[in-house]
């Protein structure tokens, strides 16, 4: 069945077996939990945990394909004015950026580097909660302020590509 399924959607059959294995360990690991419950068979289970991690294979390698592909198209001769609005907005976006309090300055920095909002807390002092609470508190208020900027106001009363940029 899995093999089928692997071979179907563009796999071998050494992909196939590393699937199967794959779920077999994800099996296990749900087994050993005492809160899981197996609901219907063992392998319609199975069969939708292996069928979730080819997916997320096919997925990233989709993914890491379109990355290169972007990486290797040459770059597009910019528009001056393009150019002009993008440094612009730069300029906006740091600008209001400073104006924000040091802790949501902090946060979304973390979060921009990818930081997980645990660690994020854990380095900070703060609680998971509050630093997922002060993060979208943070976006929305930066949001807003660069919406209210005078200078962006031109860019979008312009109606150059900047638009794009922000939201």
């Amino acid at each position: 069945m899995i093999r089928l399924m692997v071979t179907q959607l563009g796999g071998n059959q050494d992909d196939a077996k590393d699937i199967f294995q794959e779920g077999l360990m994800i099996m296990l690991e749900k087994i050993d939990n005492r809160e899981f419950a197996l609901t219907c068979k063992f392998k319609t289970f199975l069969y939708c945990v292996c069928e979730n991690l080819w997916k997320s294979i096919i997925a990233k390698q989709q993914a890491a394909v379109n990355y290169f592909a972007r990486r290797t198209e040459p770059e597009e001769e910019k528009d001056f004015t393009e150019a002009m609005d993008n440094n612009l907005c730069r300029e906006i976006f740091l600008s209001v950026f400073d104006t924000l309090d040091p802790v949501s300055k902090n946060i979304l920095k973390l979060y921009w580097e990818e930081v997980s909002p645990q660690e994020i807390a854990g380095r900070l002092g703060y609680s998971y909660g509050y630093v997922r609470k002060k993060k979208c508190e943070a976006q929305a208020e930066l949001t807003e302020r660069v919406k209210r900027h005078p200078d962006y106001q031109k860019i979008v009363n312009s109606g150059t590509v900047a638009k794009k940029v922000v939201y």
